[in-house]
């Protein structure tokens, strides 16, 4: 029997991630911040190529923890700059570093990274069942408007494709196809907030 999933899921990779997070809905701050500095580290590259550098993103980012992140400085930048095991890209890594010091401004403004961008939805994750992958926007009026507030908050790399990629990988927004498996495991299980 085979599995239908999302189009796009073709790399053992991607096909993990599709089946296991993509669509899922993220209420955690750390995996929250995670996947909006790899968005915008993918941007002009696949996403398989982020997938395949995650692990190491992961440990050259002390795990996403913005707090350690906020505090990098000019030597460990240079550190990342030189490691070939993430998108070695100056303004993409610096925006890093700004985006983490952002996030703490947020955080103390808004209580959580969680309760700031799950309020841009409502609290509940915006289903979508279209029929084909042509059918998917790369933005909305919705990632125009979070990418704009990111933006005045000193976010850099979250313009309105990387934001709408953020919030479908976040579960804010759930673009499994009609036809994908995952949308009728999504309809059957309850969907925490």
């Amino acid at each position: 029997m085979t599995t239908t999933r999302c189009a796009w899921a073709k790399s053992t990779l991607a096909i993990d991630y599709h089946d296991r997070e993509w669509g899922v809905p993220v209420h955690d701050d750390r995996m929250l911040f995670e996947l909006l500095i790899l968005e915008g580290a993918q941007a002009g590259l696949s996403w398989d190529t982020i997938l395949a550098k995650r692990t190491r993103y992961r440990e050259v980012y002390d795990g996403f923890d913005v707090a350690a992140v906020a505090g990098y400085g000019e030597n460990k930048i240079a550190e990342l700059m030189v490691d070939a095991g993430i998108v070695r890209n100056r303004l993409k890594i610096e925006a890093s570093v700004l985006n983490a010091r952002a996030a703490i401004k947020l955080v103390q403004e808004r209580g959580s990274l969680d309760a700031h961008f799950w309020s841009q939805v409502g609290g509940r994750p915006i289903v979508t069942r279209r029929a084909a992958m042509s059918e998917v926007p790369a933005r909305t009026p919705l990632s125009d408007a979070v990418s704009v507030d990111l933006k005045k908050r000193g976010f850099k790399f979250v313009g309105t494709t990387i934001c709408y990629a953020f919030m479908q990988a976040a579960g804010l927004v759930d673009d499994h196809l009609a036809s994908c498996f995952c949308a009728r495991r999504d309809e059957e299980r309850e969907r925490p907030l």
